[in-house]
């Protein structure tokens, strides 16, 4: 008889009597069969601590010593506090008394500031040619400035064609043209060298990721400032000028017999 398992294999299995698939393989004779679950990268916490007893640590660090679970739980729930495992692995195991919950939030914030302050380096490129007109040549500069400001490196890339190849100084010389005029934001960081058609040279800020950024920051929040303070006086003078204008008597217009008259009448 042939038993047809999972993962489509064909198993040579002599059964004695009628057994059911699902018996087969919830049996130890079916070798997939795995037992277990997620493993938890939780520490173990109050009631699911299962040792018969742990060093304690009291919530201000100091040591209270070895004593048994049942006492440390007991201690646990008169300060209102979570007993936490944090060295499973210590003979006994370390349990600290603390406050769970928090001490999960503040390890998430420390998580979340630390990726803040990561700094992805970035590498942005600008391609030219020898013989680029000065319009877009002033344009290619005012991205590659933009790009240092911003704590980015920038692949400068010199493309030759054609019989330009023949003339390599036309790239090294726009290379050191632009490396001067970007000298305030940025340095060479790898100097021009030949790449079969192709003539590279490298960028480095003179600022760090971290830096740009507040920097930038810092620029935004002093234009928004400024942005509010002008609406604010906009709306001051705004109020003055209502306040004026309703200090100001109202002056009635005297009608005189002109006034009766139609105003398409010809008088002359």
């Amino acid at each position: 008889m042939v038993f047809t398992g999972l993962r489509n294999e064909r198993w040579p299995v002599r059964l004695f009597g009628l057994v059911s698939a699902d018996h087969f393989r919830r049996s130890h004779w079916f070798p997939f069969t795995t037992h277990g679950g997620h493993i938890s990268t939780e520490p173990r916490i109050n009631d699911r601590i299962r040792v018969p007893e742990v060093r304690l640590v009291g919530p201000a660090g100091e040591q209270v010593g070895i004593v048994k679970i049942e006492m440390a739980l007991q201690l646990a729930r008169e300060a209102e506090l979570d007993l936490v495992e944090v060295a499973p692995m210590a003979r006994p195991p370390v349990a600290k008394l603390m406050d769970y919950g928090k001490f999960k939030y503040e390890n998430a914030q420390k998580a979340r500031e630390s990726r803040r302050h990561q700094t992805n380096t970035v590498i942005k490129e600008m391609k030219l040619r020898p013989k680029i007109d000065i319009h877009d040549y002033e344009t290619k500069k005012g991205h590659v400035v933009r790009f240092l400001k911003a704590g980015d490196k920038v692949k400068i890339t010199i493309m030759f064609r054609g019989r330009e190849q023949s003339r390599p100084e036309l790239g090294y010389n726009l290379l050191k043209k632009l490396a001067e005029d970007v000298d305030e934001f940025g340095f060479v960081e790898s100097s021009p060298k030949q790449d079969g058609r192709n003539m590279l040279m490298v960028l480095g800020p003179h600022k760090k990721k971290v830096e740009a950024r507040a920097d930038v920051r810092a620029e935004r929040d002093r234009r928004a400032a400024e942005r509010r303070a002008d609406a604010d006086a906009e709306r001051t003078e705004a109020a003055a000028s209502r306040a004026k204008a309703a200090a100001e008597p109202v002056v009635k217009k005297r009608r005189g017999p002109a006034d009766n008259l139609d105003p398409d009448l010809d008088l002359n």
